[in-house]
């Protein structure tokens, strides 16, 4: 196949990426990177020397792609399906691009400061951070739950690369700071993502490794 994915099936941002590829059924070979193994880290920095994950490689246009929103822009210009990630219009093509970076940065960061901050060594924590943390998702939580009043998706109808990032996003983030009753919109929008089959299978393949996911 042309593209492999370097990924593992835990780390949201890899998954955001997988909805993308699954909701095109887009043929990729799956490359899992275990940090733990110095090979296989090795092998992820010979392609990407950053050593983050996740980054698709494109052998037939001899291309390395890292980051995944730029990911899903790679593939909706290149390798595009039945669903349209980007919308053509450049208008609406922003606002995608604004949304997706929303989830990333007001639900994904914050969902890791808390995640992460479990991690630490004994002593080591970051109370203020964490709290700062969750103060920027309920902050984003309020927003999205006033979106999703009105929308099905996040850009209303069509489902987008907004979508994509907003999927494993309020996923994790429900389990560290869950929505509640405070949020119905955004609580039924999580249960239509959950419900989106390229979601759940990227969901079921993280299964085997929810046991590393801090309580």
């Amino acid at each position: 196949m042309a593209l492999t994915l370097y990924f593992h099936p835990l780390s949201s941002f890899c998954q955001k990426v997988l909805v993308a590829l699954y909701e095109n059924a887009t043929p990729f070979t799956p490359r899992l990177v275990d940090f733990g193994d110095a090979a296989s880290t090795a092998e992820l920095k010979a392609v990407w020397p950053m050593g983050r994950i996740p980054v698709l490689r494109d052998e037939a246009a001899d291309r390395m792609i890292p980051e995944s929103s730029i990911i899903i822009e790679y593939l909706a210009q290149h390798y595009p399906g039945a669903t349209p990630l980007v919308p053509a219009d450049a208008d609406l093509a922003r606002q995608t691009r604004m949304r997706d970076r929303f989830y990333d940065l007001y639900v994904n960061v914050p969902m890791q400061k808390v995640v992460t901050d479990k991690l630490r060594p004994a002593g080591r924590n970051d109370p203020f951070g964490v709290e700062q943390a969750k103060g920027t998702l309920r902050t984003a939580y309020g927003l999205i739950d006033q979106v999703m009043g009105t929308n099905t998706w996040a850009m209303g109808d069509a489902f987008t690369m907004a979508d994509c990032a907003a999927a494993p996003a309020l996923f994790y983030a429900n389990l560290v700071v869950p929505l509640g009753e405070a949020h119905p919109n955004a609580a039924a929008y999580l249960g239509r993502l959950m419900a989106r089959p390229s979601f759940a299978r990227a969901v079921d393949e993280a299964k085997p490794y929810f046991a590393s996911f801090p309580a």
